[in-house]
């Protein structure tokens, strides 16, 4: 019964986790791409007052002197453009240089030459004896080690992000079993006073049905106020006594498997069904219909069956005013059989949908109506369902009606057409 809240605190824990995960992985990449992109920036405008601290002008060029270490442009997989004060190219050396225009107003510049991607800097060229502007130099560089770095660093993250995950995985059930320990306890305990409370309340409550029974068979020595108190008195215990025997079959129903399933004439219950709910359904103008395609054979326990159906065409009828109508209706798809119970009466919040299977639950709609139930019918049905390995599902509409519609997995079905009206 909690497998699906064990499954939504364990989900709920793994999103939580993934995106602290995400968000630390994510500061650590941008981190890392802020430093090694500063130091790579640092290293380019070093390599450039490199290159311009010894420059001379000739013939109205700036010229690198001799020395320079031209080897460590192919080295560091960098490359110089000289410019004149005029922004002409001059010369240039190493092999990746930009062919981008002289920059106007900036000195960073990016450039992807193929599947290489290229930063570059320009800097001005000051002559040394006299202090004048003689030019400019733009110093690039590759960034496929860069690149290369990244991608290992996304790699590295993604990898311990997955492990971790998996890790905590494996963590996350056995806290998430070890956190509804005390829940699941507390339930069963729970459960099992309900259900001894209902066991015990069974034998008073039959005793005063039965002196009830006997009294009012024998009225001659009773006044007549006595006997309408006594008839208070029996309507009283036989809704207590409808109350502990749903009481004990949900305590009981969590427990009950279905040991020895037998093949069961789904549209042969729904047919008889909808025969014995005619006369209910015509003393209150109600038009109930039961359009069943063909014979659907299911495994499971018939009573349980007729018990989940009972359930879905009293709460039908009961809060479907005169005129409406009620259908039930069958559906084959694929292997699982889908009964749909629908009526026009009138329906249920959109806020509400969430608890019409909690148990004592009724809307404020429903109250207003004269229910006589305890809001347990639902309930029951759905642990009855589940029990089958099916689902029980609800769409509905205020003013408009209600649909619950049945899902089981299909043993047989033939060919089989009635329509009851």
């Amino acid at each position: 019964m909690f497998q699906k809240t064990r499954y939504q605190l364990l989900l709920s824990y793994l999103v939580v986790f993934a995106s602290l995960l995400g968000i630390f992985a994510l500061a650590v990449r941008v981190v890392f791409i802020r430093s090694l992109s500063q130091r790579l920036t640092e290293n380019l405008m070093i390599s450039g007052q490199n290159a311009v601290a010894d420059a001379e002008l000739k013939n109205g060029r700036p010229q690198l002197e001799n020395d320079f270490p031209i080897q460590e442009l192919i080295t560091y997989h960098q490359a110089l453009q000289w410019y004149d004060l005029q922004h002409r190219l001059v010369g240039q050396q190493g092999k990746y240089v930009l062919t981008l225009p002289f920059p106007s107003n900036q000195t960073m510049q990016f450039q992807k030459i193929g599947k290489v991607r290229l930063q570059g800097i320009t800097l001005p060229v000051i002559d040394n004896d006299n202090g004048r502007l003689i030019g400019y130099v733009r110093v690039s560089q590759s960034l496929k080690e860069f690149d290369e770095t990244l991608a290992e660093l996304d790699w590295g993250l993604g990898i311990g992000v997955l492990i971790t995950l998996m890790l905590s995985s494996v963590g996350g059930v056995w806290l998430t079993r070890k956190a509804m320990q005390p829940i699941e306890r507390s339930f069963q305990r729970l459960k099992q006073f309900t259900g001894d409370a209902s066991h015990e309340l069974r034998t008073p409550l039959m005793a005063i049905t039965a002196n009830v029974e006997v009294a009012l068979e024998y009225p001659e020595g009773m006044r007549s106020t006595d006997a309408k108190k006594f008839q208070a008195i029996a309507s009283a215990a036989d809704q207590m006594i409808c109350l502990t025997e749903d009481l004990l079959l949900l305590a009981r129903s969590d427990q009950i498997k279905i040991s020895k399933r037998k093949i069961v004439n789904l549209a042969k219950i729904l047919d008889q069904l909808a025969h014995l709910y005619q006369p209910q359904a015509d003393a209150k103008e109600i038009n109930l219909t039961a359009k069943l395609s063909k014979p659907l054979y299911v495994l499971g326990d018939s009573v349980q069956l007729t018990r989940v159906f009972v359930n879905l065409i009293e709460n039908a009828l009961q809060y479907t005013k005169a005129t409406g109508t009620v259908e039930i209706q069958t559906n084959l798809v694929a292997q699982q059989v889908y009964v749909s119970v629908k009526d026009t009466g009138i329906g249920i919040a959109p806020e509400h949908l969430q608890q019409v299977f909690e148990r004592f639950w009724r809307a404020d709609e429903a109250r207003s109506y004269r229910s006589r139930g305890f809001g347990l019918g639902l309930a029951i049905a759905q642990s009855l369902v589940q029990n089958h390995g099916g689902t029980l599902t609800v769409t509905s509409q205020l003013e408009v009606g209600s649909c619950f519609t049945v899902c089981l997995p299909v043993y047989y079905s033939g060919s089989y057409s009635r329509e009851v009206d």
